[in-house]
């Protein structure tokens, strides 16, 4: 099934605009796109925030729309998710970032999350337009998590599952980077245990072929690039040009 457009991320009376800009960041790290602000404390458009942003995450800012209310930024909103440790009060489902991203998922409409001023979170009648409350679970003895932290982790969630699980390759590994393959290692076992036979290495002659299957076998063991391969032999030859 192809994935859901990506949550609307929602801050309520954002009072930092360094905050602001380091959600954005957050944000784009996992493919979300989409900013809308509640009356944030310091105006809007705010340069601390497009400072924080640095870069590509700075589109997230020049896309941002700015609400008076909650409700009016609810707009296209079909189900929305408040990030709270508080408000248990309330009848609500309560998930886990993980959770909550699957039930975002599995919504047919556009999802919000929801997320409070840094100082005290949401209040009880922003989280009562939520369908859901997300709660992390942090060390109680310090639940407290920067507004940025908390985007993170709710971005994680929602990403883990449509970016691609390892990074991508910036570029061609050289040829020195390769995994040597097996004859290359067979090549290299070759040639040391010739120069190894030649100095009287595989002494006495009873243990020789024990020796040999051990050097073997070390050889075998070993993870080499092509270039370990090739410095290797390098090595033996100096050693043994004399």
């Amino acid at each position: 099934m192809q994935d859901r457009s990506p949550p609307v991320v929602i801050l309520v009376r954002p009072q930092m605009g360094e905050n602001i800009g380091a959600a954005a960041r957050a944000m784009l790290n996992f493919g979300l796109t989409q900013m809308r602000l509640v009356e944030p404390r310091d105006g809007w458009p705010n340069p601390k925030a497009v400072a924080m942003a640095s870069g590509a995450a700075g589109r997230v800012l020049d896309r941002a729309r700015v609400y008076p209310t909650l409700a009016d930024a609810m707009a296209g909103i079909t189900f929305a998710l408040a990030t709270t440790a508080r408000g248990r009060e309330l009848s609500k489902p309560v998930f886990t970032p993980a959770t909550a991203m699957d039930a975002a998922r599995a919504h047919d409409g556009q999802s919000a999350i929801i997320f409070g001023p840094e100082r005290a979170g949401l209040e009880n009648g922003d989280v009562a337009r939520a369908n859901a409350i997300v709660t992390v679970p942090v060390n109680p003895d310090f639940p407290s998590l920067n507004l940025a932290q908390a985007v993170l982790l709710m971005g994680y969630e929602w990403g883990r599952r449509t970016l691609p699980p390892e990074p991508a390759p910036h570029a061609r590994k050289a040829d020195a980077e390769l995994l040597a393959d097996r004859i290359e290692i067979e090549r290299l076992g070759d040639h040391y245990q010739d120069r190894l036979a030649e100095a009287g290495f595989f002494f006495p002659e009873t243990k020789a072929e024990s020796m040999r299957l051990n050097l073997r076998n070390m050889w075998s063991r070993l993870t080499l690039t092509r270039g370990d391969v090739r410095i290797l032999h390098g090595v033996l030859r100096q050693l043994t040009r004399r």
